[in-house]
């Protein structure tokens, strides 16, 4: 019998019931690596991960929860120090790092001498949050992942043509993923919020600026759909100086909602009834949140940024980024037209076809297994 290949992610805040993009990716990703045969550590931060439960042992996942001080950028730099000296440690077959962030620490991991790979979420520099020290450090995590990992993956064809333009480094393209889900047919959180089917606009995410809800919220006033109401899930904290920007443009409307943090299955029950989905970001690596939206045959609306035009919507459902003029006008265009039966079946297998988890995992175990069998004899 072959011996499992370990492998150890490191990067990510933890997981399950965790908002983010490197931490949906990782979890699914996790459960179908397990799947395949794989022996999976997942390195957590422990102020996310403050417990490991029945359902985590359960899951076939080692976790590990390793401390850092509190701060989002002295906590992921010491974080991904840490974990590194973890895995040099442990001696994992695959250290698979996430994000630039964190990838500032490849060479330390190849001085370890660790099978180092490295998934590229997204130019992290770009986002608006950071400031300058912060988005040299960014930038130089990039040079590292790009110039010491043993394989480097990106989620997108638009981080792809970035990489391979500017460093010349060939990469392997393996994109986000999504669980398709039948509809839910429950009503808890359409009742808990006086929701009806098909007449609200979704958002979901995390409460950063390049997320832009404050262009949907003026959009959403300006064109005052009759009957329609504003939803936007995901964690809310009135300390944090954008959230409570975002708070205050709504207050002037009654139909617009915050729901929180909501799990899967609650999510499950927004997409299902929505009529529409919209993402105005500035930011993107490829959307998870776009993917599952799709995945229920909603209607999508979004920003014109590479990222989103990958999804490959139709022409009239991008709209000008930081324009709330034609992203009311696309609203208003769309507002009630859900997909027809048909429409939303093809689009369903489509999703579920191309954005496979189980498919990305083998994808991901195939980079795996071609590095341990080029080092094996090394």
């Amino acid at each position: 019998m072959s011996k499992k290949i370990h492998v150890m992610f490191v990067g990510l805040r933890g997981f399950p019931d965790v908002e983010g993009g490197v931490e949906t990716h990782v979890q699914n990703l996790s459960y179908e690596l397990v799947k395949l045969g794989c022996d999976v550590t997942v390195v957590c931060r422990s102020r996310y991960k403050q417990t490991i439960s029945s359902q985590d042992l359960k899951s076939g996942i080692k976790f590990t929860r390793i401390w850092a001080p509190k701060g989002s950028g002295p906590e992921v730099i010491w974080h991904s120090f840490f974990s590194i000296l973890y895995a040099a440690f442990k001696r994992p077959d695959i250290l698979h790092i996430h994000a630039i962030g964190p990838a500032l620490f490849t060479i330390l991991a190849k001085f370890f001498r660790l099978n180092v790979v490295v998934t590229h979420h997204g130019p992290d520099y770009d986002r608006d949050k950071w400031g300058g020290v912060a988005k040299r450090m960014l930038k130089q995590g990039e040079k590292n992942a790009v110039s010491g990992s043993d394989r480097l993956i990106v989620i997108s064809k638009h981080i792809k043509n970035l990489i391979e333009a500017e460093y010349s480094r060939k990469s392997v393209l393996i994109p986000n993923g999504v669980h398709v889900l039948k509809s839910e047919s429950t009503n808890r959180i359409m009742d808990e919020f006086n929701l009806t089917k098909d007449r609200f606009i979704l958002h979901v995410g995390r409460f950063v600026k390049e997320k832009k809800h404050l262009d949907l919220i003026e959009a959403f006033n300006l064109c005052n759909l009759n009957g329609w109401k504003l939803v936007f899930a995901g964690k809310v904290d009135p300390s944090d100086a954008y959230t409570s920007k975002v708070l205050d443009a709504a207050k002037s409307n009654q139909n617009i909602v915050f729901t929180g943090f909501r799990n899967r299955t609650e999510l499950s029950e927004l997409y299902s009834n929505t009529g529409l989905f919209v993402l105005p970001s500035s930011h993107e690596g490829l959307s998870i949140a776009i993917l599952e939206a799709l995945s229920y045959g909603a209607v999508v609306i979004a920003s014109d940024i590479p990222a989103n035009m990958e999804v490959d919507l139709n022409e009239d459902q991008y709209f000008e980024l930081g324009n709330v003029n034609d992203l009311a006008n696309k609203i208003t265009m769309h507002a009630g037209r859900a997909n027809s039966g048909k429409r939303r079946e093809n689009l369903i297998n489509e999703v579920s076809e191309k954005y496979s988890w189980a498919k990305i995992a083998s994808d991901t175990l195939t980079v795996y297994q071609n590095l341990t069998s080029v080092t094996k004899y090394m």
